[in-house]
């Protein structure tokens, strides 16, 4: 028999499911008395094993222990109408946990779709061509851009990316707090500084943070000459 781990398995059903489908059959088509010896297969060397099984699969152990009794016993002539079948009540949960597990998943694939888009209020892209980043820079968006582009060049970042994003998203808000921070500490930092991480959304999230500091007017943005290395600076006129 092939030894299934408790820790793989959301729960009882989710293992008999499992057990139902290695044997390639449907739902309604199992033999209890096979799929019981199975399941009571599996608590038992995992007893063996001296691993805790917990009490929910002992609790389905015993349901399908019954249901097999039940079944080796002489068929009453009557029953009542409302009484449902226990067999029949078990195949019935496995067939809404096996459409749950279905929805679940389906759920699962869409939001690994949506994790690899990022999302940000629509601007007039004019507002920032061809103009200075603000009043106190002779630098453009273009200049920042262009800087990103040499930086991800240097750091091979240009090659396909596999991202996992995490349930706590970075946001651009939190960014701006810290690079606040660095500022007042630093009071001058490189461009290159702020990405000490190397993943998709931090480069995005910090880029954008740069460019909202910039429209604010929070920073200077300062180049010494054309195409050397680009600066950020607190702009002392306004309070961080």
């Amino acid at each position: 028999m092939k030894l299934f781990l408790i820790n793989d398995y959301e729960g009882p059903l989710d293992l008999l499911l499992h057990m139902i489908k290695e044997s390639k059959m449907e739902i309604e088509e199992i033999n209890i008395s096979d799929i019981t010896m199975q399941y009571l297969d599996y608590i038992k060397s995992m007893e063996s094993m001296n691993l805790d099984v917990a009490s929910e699969y002992l609790v389905l152990a015993a349901e399908l222990m019954e249901i097999k009794s039940k079944k080796l016993l002489p068929k009453k002539e009557e029953t009542l109408e409302d009484e449902e079948n226990p067999e029949d009540e078990l195949k019935r949960r496995l067939l809404e946990y096996k459409r749950y597990k279905e929805s679940t998943e389906k759920f699962k694939k869409l939001e690994n779709i949506r994790n690899n888009f990022y999302t940000k209020a629509p601007e007039r892209y004019n507002e920032y061509t061809d103009k200075k980043i603000n009043e106190n820079s002779e630098l453009t968006v273009d200049d920042l851009v262009n800087a990103l582009k040499e930086l991800l060049k240097r750091k091979d970042f240009e090659k396909p990316i596999n991202t996992k994003i995490t349930k706590k998203e970075l946001s651009i808000k939190d960014r701006i707090v810290k690079i606040r921070n660095i500022l007042k500490s630093k009071k001058r930092v490189m461009f290159d500084e702020l990405f000490e991480e190397f993943n998709k959304s931090f480069v995005i999230v910090t880029f954008l943070s740069i460019l909202e500091m910039a429209k604010g007017e929070e920073i200077i943005i300062k180049q010494d000459d054309n195409f050397s290395k680009i600066y950020l600076e607190r702009n002392n006129l306004n309070e961080l």
